[in-house]
């Protein structure tokens, strides 16, 4: 039997094993306003489960037949759908103070039209014409990042904004993403004209760069948009550091993860918040995917939809301890969760849940290229700069992970601090040193010379 069939083999036993034999419900998705929408409007995708013995459910979210969950809430919502939202969707759940399990539901099928297919609709101005005689092309921008999203404090990075269809006759304009739910808080940034051309370029970023930047495309009366991007800016020595359990990047499904904002002087104040791959900007405190005692923030069961940067802010603001984490449910890496420094050991390992002992013999990837292959465990005993990137695993059976960016620091220890400290102290003292050996000479001299 291959690897791949064993996650559906052991619910299968775990389901006879519990007693969960009876049929199991089947959910109802219903879509509004309608199947069939528009470029922009928003809609709203719906999960009902009806089970008179399960009074709460949590809900798994699947587009195309995919095996990735995209959201686990009961109900999900496109503020403004595009092209790309299109598709088949269906949902399943999961009791949330039990084991029962529902059915996936049928698939309900999303179609988006375009902007054209809108006004063709509802103002019949072109029913005379055919789809050949018109050509109306959309405006729509694209922000990036060069060289990566992920940076070290004096990095250099630009945002670059680019409208297709034309390049010419369009001014920018440059915003960040100051608090949860994507798309209504948007603050102008206070330089933001010097990223005139489409390009906003800093030299040398600090924290203060984190964040997540939007830019605004306009040309006569037409003003666009562009997707959000975010910058991950890690410092040398932060205030607070965000303690992960397990204390790794990569996790599995369906386990309970910590995250901790520990400060050494006090861990009160400190909220922790994420920002999803779906693009959302979201507080542990405030939403269901998380509850957060003091300045401790638990995931019951990770989803998919957990991936993510997480980190700790500050009540007025601040922000530090940028860690990815993925939750994965075939192959992990195990990568740590905090840059490493010049000089230290870097251990990277291969996890499959669903087999005893879980640790894998696997090939290592950096940034696509293989190297290292068939080892449990992959060494590298002084690390240096060079070694920064994505890496990865991958088993010929079980599949391959997703990949982690690890960063690595410069040498700065607190023993190198300590001994420049000694010797300015030292340089500083001299000239007392100085006088007070003369003065000692003096007056030994003096005493040679007095008659007994």
């Amino acid at each position: 039997m291959e690897f791949r069939q064993l996650p559906l083999l052991l619910l299968l036993i775990s389901n006879i094993h519990s007693g969960h034999t009876e049929e199991r419900p089947k959910p109802n998705v219903t879509i509004k306003p309608d199947h069939h929408v528009f470029r922009g409007d928003s809609v709203t995708l719906r999960c009902d489960i009806y089970d008179e013995g399960v009074t709460s459910w949590r809900y798994n979210w699947y587009k195309d037949g995919s095996t990735s969950v995209f959201s686990d809430r009961q109900e999900h919502t496109f503020s403004s759908v595009t092209e790309s939202d299109a598709g088949k969707y269906s949902c399943n759940g999961t009791e949330t103070e039990g084991s029962r399990r529902s059915n996936i539901s049928d698939e309900v099928t999303l179609t988006v039209s375009g902007e054209f297919d809108h006004l063709f609709i509802n103002t019949h101005k072109f029913n005379m014409l055919s789809m050949s005689d018109v050509s109306i092309s959309v405006p729509r921008a694209v922000l990036s990042v060069s060289p990566q999203k992920w940076l070290t404090e004096g990095d250099p990075v630009t945002l670059i904004c680019e409208v297709n269809g034309s390049s010419t006759g369009w001014t920018f304009s440059w915003f960040t993403v100051t608090g949860p739910g994507i798309g209504n808080h948007y603050e102008l940034l206070s330089d933001s004209s010097r990223g005139a051309g489409g390009k906003y370029t800093v030299s040398s970023a600090d924290l203060n760069h984190t964040g997540v930047y939007v830019c605004r495309a306009e040309r006569d009366k037409t003003a666009v948009y562009s997707n959000t991007q975010p910058l991950w800016v890690t410092g040398v020595s932060p205030p607070v550091s965000l303690i992960i359990s397990p204390s790794r990047t990569q996790h599995f499904t369906s386990v309970s993860l910590s995250l901790s904002c520990e400060d050494q002087s006090n861990s009160d104040g400190w909220t922790v918040r994420r920002y999803t791959d779906s693009g959302r900007l979201e507080d542990c405190s405030s939403l269901r995917w998380g509850s957060q005692t003091g300045s401790t923030c638990t995931i019951r069961a990770t989803v998919p939809s957990d991936t993510g940067v997480y980190w700790c802010q500050s009540e007025s603001g601040e922000t530090y301890q940028h860690v990815n984490i993925t939750v994965h449910i075939g192959v992990i890496l195990e990568s740590p969760v905090h840059p490493v420094t010049e000089g230290d050991n870097l251990t990277l390992r291969c996890f499959y849940p669903y087999i005893s002992p879980p640790k894998l013999r696997a090939d290592f990837y950096k940034d696509g290229s293989l190297i290292q292959s068939q080892t449990t465990e992959m060494i590298i005993p002084t690390v240096s700069k060079s070694h920064e990137g994505f890496y990865s695993c991958k088993h010929p059976e079980t599949g391959e992970s997703p990949k982690s960016w690890i960063s690595v620091r410069g040498c700065h220890s607190d023993s190198q601090i300590s001994v420049l400290h000694i010797l300015s102290s030292a340089l500083a003292a001299c000239p007392y040193l100085i006088v007070t050996v003369v003065l000692i000479y003096k007056c030994c001299k003096m005493r040679g010379k007095t008659p007994e």
